[in-house]
């Protein structure tokens, strides 16, 4: 509390309770003002603070100010896209809220207890600071169920269709707000999906592998890099169609295109076996470790992965390799790869590190902010 980080747990909490999401004034052992948070008593993070000034309120006004400011900082981002990050919860002053804005709609989780309590001053405010009229909410994360919240979706303002299309970097993208993963899209990735197809332009990188495709945002990239070939990799079937969907609605040579419903790790080793190579590959699995008691076992299944993929990376061959897990971090991401590369034999120079898009900010204060990284590696 002393460096303001927002974060109180349990164990360091010597005594006092309030209701689930009810402000409480947090005070040293000494009786020092610290902060004024909200209190969750379900949660090992028992409570998270709103603010660090002792003469702010934490009232409609507080909620009011710190949207409009989350909002304007955005827009002084210049991002090119109308899928943006609005709210990015600590890193913005407001623990377990997250807002992302896909063209006229808002779709919001509430993912902490004083963020639910404030649920209807803060979607409020957010419609005022942005100006539209309709917010859709995805509190579904397994996070909530921590909270001791049960999740819950729907339209909290407006009505309408789900189905929305986005456009970042001249590129068009589809998706349901109801049902994709997260808010509907991976809005994190929105930079990196744009060095990729500058890094296939530039190699003239032929034959490209996706795993973990999703909905084919790293798939287009690379088509739109003019990639000759590109394979896409999920265990969904409905994502791969929203994939394939997307080629198609940006006008890209489906010819081109393979899409392939099945586990990564299995196809990697049948890609190996079958003496296959690629010039290009991405690894973006999913949230393998979201604190660090998961690290180990995550750590062993990031590993394997890369190995896998490193072996099937042509000489002079591109990665782009991810970890969006908060439970590993940025050096441990780095040493799981050179681990795989010491374990495939193949050693590569580390030509770019990766983070969230800019709209999803880490501040000094919050480091676990830092949750998703990347590295781009080029087989020697």
């Amino acid at each position: 509390m002393l460096r303001r980080h927002p974060w109180i747990f349990d164990s360091a909490v010597a005594k006092g309770g309030a209701d689930a999401g009810e402000t409480v004034r947090v005070e040293g052992h000494d009786g020092r003002f610290l902060a004024w948070a909200a209190y969750s008593p379900a949660s090992k993070i028992r409570a998270r603070a709103w603010s660090f000034t002792e003469t702010e309120r934490i009232d409609a006004e507080f909620f009011q100010r710190r949207c409009t400011e989350a909002v304007a900082a955005r827009a002084r981002l210049g991002v090119e896209s109308d899928g943006v990050r609005l709210v990015h919860g600590e890193s913005d002053g407001l623990p377990g809220l997250i807002v992302d804005r896909y063209g006229n709609t808002l779709v919001a989780q509430f993912l902490s207890a004083g963020a639910e309590r404030w649920k209807k001053v803060l979607a409020q405010a957010l419609l005022d600071a942005t100006g539209l009229t309709r917010l859709y909410e995805r509190s579904d994360a397994n996070s909530r169920g921590l909270e001791g919240l049960p999740e819950v979706t729907g339209w909290l303002h407006g009505e309408g269709p789900t189905e929305v299309v986005v456009t970042e970097h001249g590129w068009k993208f589809a998706l349901d707000i109801a049902t994709g993963h997260k808010t509907g899209f991976y809005l994190d990735q929105r930079e990196s999906r744009a060095r990729f197809a500058g890094w296939v332009r530039r190699r003239g990188a032929q034959r490209v592998l996706n795993c973990y495709c999703y909905t084919g945002g790293f798939t287009v990239a690379a088509l739109a890099g003019g990639a000759g070939e590109v394979t896409s990799i999920d265990s969904s079937g409905p994502a791969l169609e929203r994939a394939r969907a997307n080629v198609q609605l940006n006008g890209l040579q489906d010819a081109r295109t393979e899409f392939v419903d099945a586990d990564v790790n299995t196809m990697l080793r049948r890609y190996g076996e079958a003496g296959r190579q690629f010039d290009a590959i991405v690894l973006d699995p999913p949230k393998l470790a979201p604190t660090v008691a998961h690290a180990e076992r995550a750590a062993r299944a990031y590993k394997d992965i890369n190995r896998l993929a490193l072996k099937l990376l042509a000489p002079g061959g591109l990665l782009f390799t991810f970890s969006c897990s908060g439970g590993i971090s940025a050096d441990l991401f780095h040493k799981i790869v050179a681990s795989a590369g010491a374990d495939s034999g193949v050693d590569g120079y580390i030509v770019d590190r990766l983070g969230a898009a800019p709209d999803h900010p880490m501040t000094l204060a919050f480091p676990e902010g830092e949750y998703l990284k990347g590295l781009v590696v080029v087989r020697k």
